[in-house]
Protein backbone atom coordinates (compact mmCIF):
# COMPACT_ATOMS: atom_id res chain seq x y z
CA UNK A 1 0.00 0.00 0.00
CA UNK A 2 1.21 3.71 -0.61
CA UNK A 3 0.84 5.80 1.99
CA UNK A 4 -2.01 7.47 0.94
CA UNK A 5 -3.65 4.63 1.28
CA UNK A 6 -2.38 4.07 4.48
CA UNK A 7 -4.05 7.18 6.02
CA UNK A 8 -7.05 5.79 4.90
CA UNK A 9 -6.85 2.55 6.54
CA UNK A 10 -5.95 3.95 10.07
CA UNK A 11 -8.75 6.25 10.10
CA UNK A 12 -11.24 3.18 9.18
CA UNK A 13 -9.98 1.29 11.59
CA UNK A 14 -10.02 3.86 14.21
CA UNK A 15 -13.43 4.26 13.36
CA UNK A 16 -14.47 0.56 13.38
CA UNK A 17 -12.84 -0.07 16.83
CA UNK A 18 -14.94 2.90 17.79
CA UNK A 19 -17.55 1.37 17.27
CA UNK A 20 -17.30 -2.30 18.13
CA UNK A 21 -15.97 -0.73 21.60
CA UNK A 22 -19.37 1.22 22.06
CA UNK A 23 -20.94 -2.09 20.70
CA UNK A 24 -19.50 -4.13 23.78
CA UNK A 25 -20.03 -1.38 26.13
CA UNK A 26 -23.49 -1.47 25.70
CA UNK A 27 -24.27 -5.07 25.17
CA UNK A 28 -22.58 -5.29 28.55
CA UNK A 29 -25.45 -3.83 30.27
CA UNK A 30 -27.53 -6.06 28.25
CA UNK A 31 -29.51 -3.99 26.41
CA UNK A 32 -29.86 -3.92 22.52
CA UNK A 33 -28.26 -6.84 22.32
CA UNK A 34 -29.14 -7.12 18.61
CA UNK A 35 -28.17 -3.59 17.85
CA UNK A 36 -24.79 -4.30 19.10
CA UNK A 37 -24.31 -7.69 17.27
CA UNK A 38 -25.53 -6.57 14.10
CA UNK A 39 -22.86 -3.47 14.67
CA UNK A 40 -19.88 -6.01 15.06
CA UNK A 41 -20.98 -7.81 12.25
CA UNK A 42 -21.17 -4.73 9.68
CA UNK A 43 -17.37 -3.33 11.41
CA UNK A 44 -16.49 -7.37 10.76
CA UNK A 45 -17.97 -7.70 7.28
CA UNK A 46 -16.89 -4.48 5.55
CA UNK A 47 -13.22 -5.41 7.00
CA UNK A 48 -13.36 -8.63 5.24
CA UNK A 49 -14.51 -6.91 2.08
CA UNK A 50 -11.95 -4.37 1.86
CA UNK A 51 -9.16 -6.70 2.89
CA UNK A 52 -10.13 -8.93 0.38
CA UNK A 53 -10.58 -6.48 -2.50
CA UNK A 54 -7.11 -4.94 -1.43
CA UNK A 55 -5.44 -8.54 -1.78
CA UNK A 56 -7.33 -8.76 -5.30
CA UNK A 57 -5.97 -5.72 -6.66
CA UNK A 58 -2.70 -6.27 -5.72
CA UNK A 59 -2.47 -9.55 -6.98
CA UNK A 60 -4.12 -7.99 -10.48
CA UNK A 61 -0.80 -5.40 -9.99
CA UNK A 62 1.16 -7.95 -9.45
CA UNK A 63 0.19 -10.20 -12.41
CA UNK A 64 -0.02 -6.88 -15.00
CA UNK A 65 3.26 -6.03 -14.49
CA UNK A 66 4.78 -9.35 -14.78
CA UNK A 67 2.79 -9.78 -18.13
CA UNK A 68 4.77 -6.08 -19.05
CA UNK A 69 8.34 -7.03 -18.40
CA UNK A 70 7.60 -11.19 -19.52
CA UNK A 71 9.79 -11.53 -22.40
CA UNK A 72 12.33 -8.83 -21.80
CA UNK A 73 15.41 -9.88 -21.00
CA UNK A 74 18.40 -7.88 -19.08
CA UNK A 75 20.41 -6.31 -21.28
CA UNK A 76 19.01 -7.53 -24.42
CA UNK A 77 18.99 -3.81 -25.50
CA UNK A 78 22.55 -3.30 -24.87
CA UNK A 79 23.54 -6.62 -27.04
CA UNK A 80 21.46 -5.07 -29.65
CA UNK A 81 23.84 -1.80 -29.43
CA UNK A 82 26.70 -3.37 -29.31
CA UNK A 83 25.73 -5.86 -32.85
CA UNK A 84 24.61 -2.74 -34.52
CA UNK A 85 28.12 -0.64 -34.09
CA UNK A 86 30.09 -3.41 -35.38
Amino acid sequence: MDLPGIRIWIAFYLIGFIIVAWAVFVAAKGVMIWVCLLLVGLVLGISFVTVYNQVKMQTARLEMQRRLVEGLELGSSVKEETQNTR
